[in-house]
């Protein structure tokens, strides 16, 4: 299992890659699509925030076969909600 240092590390890169991508994205566009933007911003600091607090809480403290499921699964929803934010900036790109 990664260590938990290793594990929030993680979590700060790709919401901070995302939160770049958006930042570059309303230095280019103005209008609404720049508020949808600043809007998805917002949301994504929550959900770091969300993930940060989510690891330094794990289930089950005593059984190490329940806090390796619970890390699995944190790491697997975190690559979603990172992916769902991705594409949700892609699809106000298109617009």
């Amino acid at each position: 299992m990664a260590s938990l240092k290793s594990l929030k590390k993680d979590i700060d890169y790709l919401f901070f890659e995302l939160i770049s991508d958006c930042f570059m994205f309303t230095s280019l566009h103005d209008g609404p699509k720049k508020a949808e933007v600043q809007d998805l911003i917002e949301e994504a600091v929550a959900m770091r925030n969300e993930f940060i607090d989510r690891a330094n809480h794990p289930d089950g403290k005593d059984n190490p076969v329940i806090v390796r499921q619970y890390y699995g699964s944190l790491r697997k929803d975190l690559f979603e909600k990172v992916n769902g934010y991705f594409e949700r900036l892609s699809a106000i790109s298109k617009q």
